[in-house]
């Protein structure tokens, strides 16, 4: 029965994924080619990045963001706003947005009457075709009970941020990818070093399904100081969607092979699949250091997902010592919706390993003392 439930979930994947991805209902990913210049920019940022990680140099704070805020509405317990701010990427990176994609949307569903250092903030992102907050703040709302904040970042090329030549998900360039998960990145951090230093939070977490467990990941390994990382049914690489799972249907595979021949450069369709896994190489999450606090990550996987194989997670699992991965019985399609309660338990057990940004500072402060009572201590040794 069990095998049987396992194969129906699977199927289901399938179907929807044929329905999305092998019809001409919307248009295939990467219609549009490769983006040329743009792709060769992020390849070049990329390529000057990883050696640095590799070296183990700490990666430098985010910059400090500023949002605006209004008041959407409030009760007696929470209240939900909605906040704009500039996009803190570099000039270089901001320029290679579209434009629509340069002022970064967030909402924020914050419990009322409670200090900040006595909350936790988890600030969930997008998976693919996620264009507004509903989803998550459908998955983050019923943690406001338990002081658990929730921001929810609205992707660049989606919803308000979408270009307007972009029919729905479906990016133009795959240039337009690595851009997506760049800015998505910057721009989180960003959020979490607001969180911290402006408002005073006492933890911060950081969330998404499928896509945005893929950026969720890069940010907790990135962000200076240990958060809360929980990537819910995503891959250790784009290359896992688009070049082994459901999505490689929905792929513009002619069209790139199209642009290379205009450029004099001959490939088969399956030379153009291989050079696709070279470019997407670049987000593989295993190439990025371990978070500050690995015991605070929490993978939860789908036993029979027809797009993330489990090979997949038990990758960054491996490459991230400490780590923990949670099965949930299901599909992809199906576990985005039978399974929120699993989320949001991996949510709440993630923040309690962090600890308290009060009980960090008290601990160095007690290390301080500490020291310097056996400096003393040595000075009056050798005084005697």
């Amino acid at each position: 029965m069990t095998t049987r439930l396992g194969t129906l979930h699977y199927v289901i994947d399938h179907i929807y994924g044929a329905l999305m991805h092998r019809t001409r209902i919307t248009p295939p990913f990467f219609s549009r080619g490769w983006g040329g210049p743009k792709l060769e920019l992020l390849e070049r940022m990329a390529k000057q990045l990883f050696p640095m990680y590799l070296e183990g140099h700490n990666c430098p704070p985010p910059p400090l963001v500023r949002p605006v805020w209004r008041t959407v509405w409030e009760t007696k317990t929470a209240r939900l706003r909605e906040g704009v701010f500039q996009t803190p990427c570099d000039d270089e990176l901001t320029a290679a947005l579209p434009p629509e994609s340069r002022t970064a949307r967030v909402a924020w569903l914050v419990p009322k009457d409670v200090p900040p250092q006595k909350m936790s903030c988890v600030v969930h992102l997008a998976g693919t075709g996620d264009h507004t907050y509903d989803r998550r703040l459908r998955l983050g709302g019923p943690l406001v009970k338990q002081n658990i904040a929730t921001m929810v970042l609205e992707s660049p090329f989606y919803g308000r941020r979408r270009p307007f030549l972009q029919r729905g998900a479906r990016l133009l360039c795959v240039s337009d990818l690595l851009l997506l998960g760049r800015a998505t990145i910057e721009e989180s951090r960003s959020l979490i070093h607001w969180l911290d230093v402006e408002e005073g939070f006492g933890k911060m977490g950081v969330c998404g399904l499928s896509m945005g467990g893929v950026h969720a990941s890069m940010v907790g390994s990135l962000h200076p100081t240990p958060v809360a990382t929980l990537p819910f049914l995503s891959p250790h690489s784009a290359v896992v969607a688009f070049c082994e799972g459901i999505l490689k249907y929905g792929t513009a595979w002619e069209a790139l092979r199209e642009e290379l021949a205009a450029q004099k450069i001959a490939m088969t369709l399956d030379e153009v699949r291989e050079r696709m896994r070279t470019v997407l190489s670049l987000t593989d999450v295993t190439r990025f250091p371990v978070p500050k606090n690995p015991e605070a990550v929490i993978f939860v996987a789908a036993t029979d997902d027809g797009y993330i194989p489990k090979h997949s997670v038990l990758e960054l699992q491996k490459a991230w010592p400490g780590s923990e991965v949670r099965w949930v019985r299901g599909g992809h399609v199906s576990s985005f919706i039978l399974h929120n309660d699993e989320f949001r338990k991996a949510i709440v057990d993630g923040l309690d390993r962090v600890d308290w940004k009060e009980s960090c500072e008290l601990s160095l402060v007690r290390k301080l003392l500490k020291r310097s009572k056996s400096n003393k201590e040595e000075e009056c040794n050798g005084t005697l």
